[in-house]
């Protein structure tokens, strides 16, 4: 049975596609899902995609991935990347590993995006990629 990698994305994601497509590019969730989906088979992984516009949801499903032996979670924080610390601890306190996982690239954007209170707890970060960075870190949690 394939190891299951968790993709959980934070708030406002719901609206991939439509949501600013000049930053965020036209792809929807469904569709990232579906390009995951095809390169997690050749891997021989299992993909569990989720998105919450609520922190909370996010912190229990970091907690569920370490409880179900998940080999790792991919997380796009959206706006929480910048203010979270609830969600940075939630990933400090599981050793699954966390790849955290932006569509722009928020260096080149506004400055309060620069900062990734987020970036402190994960194993790494792919950012500005659209929505290969998703494809990048799936790559990346099957060669941790």
């Amino acid at each position: 049975m394939p190891e299951t990698v968790f993709v959980l994305n934070g708030p406002n994601l719901n609206l991939l596609g439509t949501r600013e497509p000049d930053v965020y590019g036209a792809d929807t969730l469904d569709d990232i899902a579906g390009m995951l989906e095809d390169r997690a088979r050749v891997l021989d992984l299992a993909i569990d995609m989720r998105q919450s516009n609520h922190e909370g949801h996010l912190i229990d499903w970091i907690h569920e991935a370490q409880a179900t032996g998940a080999r790792a979670v991919i997380l796009n924080p959206g706006g929480f990347t910048h203010t979270s610390v609830a969600l940075l601890d939630a990933i400090k306190s599981v050793t699954t590993p966390v790849i955290e996982v932006h569509l722009s690239n928020p260096h080149a954007r506004e400055s309060f995006r620069h900062c990734s209170l987020i970036g402190r707890g994960v194993h790494g970060t792919i950012a500005g990629f659209g929505a290969q960075s998703y494809v990048l870190a799936l790559e990346a949690a099957a060669r941790i």
